[in-house]
């Protein structure tokens, strides 16, 4: 006989006892809000790596572990008196209509791109009105300034707020008109850190130029249409299997401590050539 009970109300019943005051378990019923910010961080990057492999089954898992963390959110904040999951769905239903007018009412849009404006356009309205703005002035009930850059979380990972940022300035026509313009500033910030090494390299003036670097390489992959969060995952996996061929090899000619600078740089090419053999 089939449960009348469907997945959700299901996976919504396993949390309630999980967090059970007396049955439950010891270490989910240790967790709050807090605690629970790594696990879901994790969980979603684990959720992007199952994608980038390529593996639907482990895409269905990994977002299983996703949707469980939102669902302990959920259970306790129904335990505080402070909302449910049936909240969190209708908060999010409710939002997507109210971004989809083309969708859910009579606008109508005719690319992506234009979706894309009408949907930052809508998130600045409720931006706004979350801190009271009236008309069109600029400013909340209480002065407060409601800047294009308001609301780009702070824990965002760096380079994805970077993003983010450049893109809210963007909008508003503060942006190179185009790549070589981009490509130009970078070369710019690449000057003024070698300039600070013949400096001495002071450790804040570096940190300074360096970031400002890695912000003009995020603003190169924007106007490259490329997600820089996504590509340096992926040089660090390329980097991670190249590196293992230099170790293999090393290991194969007596390790690390007999091997030359060019002997692994050597193995290093080989491990480019069979990775790009393999393209």
């Amino acid at each position: 006989m089939h449960s009348l009970t469907s997945p959700i109300e299901q996976l919504l019943d396993v949390m309630r006892a999980l967090r059970d005051p007396e049955k439950g378990c010891p270490w989910d019923l240790e967790q709050n809000w807090r605690s629970l910010i790594p696990h879901t961080l994790e969980e979603a990057y684990e959720v992007a790596e199952a994608i980038e492999q390529g593996d639907a089954d482990e895409v269905a898992d990994e977002l299983g572990d996703l949707l469980f963390q939102i669902v302990f959110y959920a259970q306790i904040a129904e335990e505080n008196d402070d909302f449910d999951f049936d909240t969190v769905c209708n908060k999010i239903s409710d939002k997507l209509i109210r971004r989809h007018p083309h969708v859910f009412a009579d606008a109508s849009v005719n690319s992506s791109a234009e979706q894309t404006e009408a949907w930052e356009k809508q998130k600045a309205k409720e931006r706004a009105e979350k801190v009271g703005q009236s008309g069109q002035s600029g400013k909340s009930d209480n002065n407060e300034v409601v800047g294009v850059l308001s609301g780009v979380s702070t824990a965002l990972p760096a380079l994805t707020r970077s993003m983010k940022l450049q893109r809210r300035a963007a909008r508003v026509g503060f942006d190179w008109p185009d790549i070589s313009g981009v490509m130009e500033k970078f070369r710019e910030e690449l000057e003024e850190v070698e300039e600070e090494l013949a400096a001495g390299g002071n450790p804040k003036r570096m940190e300074h130029e360096i970031g400002d670097v890695l912000f003009a390489a995020v603003n190169l992959a924007r106007h490259a249409d490329i997600d820089p969060e996504t590509a340096l995952r992926m040089a660090n996996r390329r980097f991670e299997s190249r590196f293992s061929h230099v170790e293999n090899q090393m290991a194969a000619q007596g390790g690390f401590s007999e091997a030359t600078l060019d002997e692994m740089e050597a193995a290093w090419q080989q491990a480019k050539i069979k990775e790009q053999n393999r393209e």
